[in-house]
């Protein structure tokens, strides 16, 4: 059954909150997408971009982004559009990059909002795109992780898509075999783990089938072979798509298979760190990314999805849902948020920078989260015991408290609010050290502004500038008076990151930084007055 409206709350009044949700996101992202800086990917994946543009451009003749590094392992779709649209935008192409990245998170926050009241209503709408927006590991990455968020809004769509089919199997609608074929081909279009989306249409139909036989003696086959018809159209679209914003896929007929090797034992040398525990990539324990989850979602997520098992001990009927379409909503969820999980225990393919990989979950645990929420809600309403309106009062009061700290951290980590952890990780500026924290290093683009605003003594060479990043993260942010080094030993300046302890590599005096809730994200260092071996890097911690 759907989730009726709370007592007062009209659906006029739901569908104004939601606006004015709408208007504080778009205004929102319209102020601030000028203020992140260049991650560590993006100089490769705009030249792939540009690169594929080329290929189009001359005719099919110029293969170079088919031997471009391990980029032709991935889909083109957003770096396609970004180097399209470069030429006709007065603005840098990074913060062109960043704007894209954001519509794409935006284009998220209407998914769950869609998904969400396919689930529940409008109530559930407002109250997951809210648990969304606190997860910063997504409000707070979709502005640099141009890969990461587009494929996470692909696969959401996909998924809703599949929720419409195998809602009403053979009578679903044109727009959404539509739908269904662009999400898909959108997804395998930016990188190969789009085939999650497939997979969980292949499952859900052929259990929709079984289901339906099992209680309505509805033919198997059959009607496995009219759906097969039905999504036909889906298939082609999403090939069609797939092709267009990744050509190298169907260049050969095993390529596919190729990427999907590569990635499921991806693997080079470089090390993360969860809980204090430092790990090669390929060696991370099966809770990496649990642990992860723990710490990074929003604490009213977290309670809401631990209230989960409690429901299902102790009030088992505030789970059910009548209605046979809900029933087939809901099964599509659990089988988009955990199916994953699961491959992850069984296959351990290598993660780094927290849940970054595995963006695409974030917003299906927040419907499931909101939708859990309001479940105790409803839970408290029907029982018999006393004062119901009274802790009914309290979970909503601890559920507004704890959002609004959460709220609160985001204010003030703005525009860093990714490396935010929630409580469960302990004091944050202690906690910094124990999760990756600022890894597309976004602070340095503040850090770059204060060197470049030093007052220097003119001089005829370059002041030398060494960096824990990758040079064209910085060097867009720099001024005529420095240059990058490799250098290290030479550098005037050190530009670093603090996150694995980067910052530590380098000696000098520090004279800016970038600090957050007593956390340093961004420190630059003055180097200029060191001598003899003070000058020499030296490894990091970990």
């Amino acid at each position: 059954m759907k989730l009726a409206s709370a007592p007062g709350c009209s659906a006029t009044t739901y569908r104004w909150l939601i606006r004015l949700f709408w208007l504080g996101l778009f205004v929102w992202v319209g102020l601030t997408f000028r203020q992140h800086g260049i991650s560590n990917d993006e100089y490769v994946q705009h030249t792939y971009g540009q690169m594929l543009l080329d290929w189009y451009q001359s005719g099919f003749k110029d293969q170079d982004a088919f031997h471009y590094r391990n980029l032709y392992l991935y889909g083109g779709l957003f770096d396609i559009i970004a180097a399209a649209l470069d030429p006709y935008i007065p603005i840098m192409i990074w913060d062109i990059r960043h704007l894209l990245s954001a519509l794409f998170g935006l284009l998220g926050f209407y998914g769950v909002s869609r998904f969400a009241h396919l689930l529940g209503g409008q109530r559930l709408s407002l109250l997951a795109m809210a648990l969304l927006f606190l997860t910063v590991s997504w409000s707070g990455t979709m502005f640099t992780h141009t890969k990461d968020v587009p494929f996470a809004s692909c696969m959401l769509w996909a998924l809703y898509a599949t929720a419409l089919v195998v809602r009403d199997m053979e009578n679903v609608s044109g727009k959404a075999i539509v739908l269904l074929g662009f999400a898909v081909g959108g997804a395998l279009g930016l990188r190969v783990g789009g085939a999650f989306a497939v997979i969980y249409l292949i499952l859900l139909v052929i259990g929709r089938v079984l289901l339906d036989h099992r209680f309505e003696r509805t033919p198997i086959f059959s009607r496995l072979l009219r759906m097969v018809v039905v999504l036909l159209p889906a298939a082609v679209l999403a090939f069609v798509f797939m092709a267009m914003c990744w050509p190298w896929s169907v260049i050969e007929p095993d390529n596919l298979l190729e990427a999907a090797k590569s990635f499921s034992h991806f693997d080079f040398n470089m090390q993360t760190i969860a809980n204090g525990m430092v790990y090669n990539i390929s060696e991370v324990p099966r809770s990496y990314l649990f642990q992860y989850l723990a710490v990074k979602l929003p604490e009213a997520a977290l309670l809401g999805l631990f209230s989960l098992p409690l429901l299902w001990l102790f009030c088992r009927d505030a789970l059910c849902i009548a209605e046979r379409s809900a029933r087939m909503v809901m099964a599509t969820l659990l089988v988009g948020a955990f199916f994953p999980l699961v491959f992850i225990m069984e296959d351990r393919p290598a993660l780094y920078n927290g849940v970054r990989h595995f963006t695409f979950l974030l917003p299906l645990l927040a419907i499931l989260s909101a939708w859990a929420i309001v479940a105790v809600w409803r839970a408290l309403a029907d029982s018999h015991m006393q004062g119901n309106t009274v802790f009914q009062a309290i979970w909503a009061g601890i559920m507004a408290g704890l959002m609004l700290v959460t709220l609160a951290d985001i204010i003030q980590l703005h525009p860093y609010q990714y490396v935010r952890l929630n409580r469960l990780a302990g004091d944050q500026a202690k906690a910094q050290f124990k999760w990756e924290g600022d890894y597309w290093s976004s602070a340095l683009r503040a850090a770059a502004d204060q060197l470049t605003e030093m007052k220097l003594p003119q001089r005829t060479q370059p002041y030398w500038v060494a960096a824990c990043v990758d040079t064209p993260q910085i060097e867009p942010y720099l001024d005529g008076r420095f240059s990058v080094t490799r250098r290290w030993d030479e550098a005037d300046f050190f530009l670093s990151t603090t996150n694995m302890h980067c910052h530590e590599v380098m000696k000098g005096t520090l004279v800016g930084g970038v600090q957050r809730q007593g956390m340093w994200l961004a420190v630059v260092k003055d180097r200029r007055q060191l001598q003899g071996a003070d000058r020499q890097a030296t490894p990091a911690k970990n």
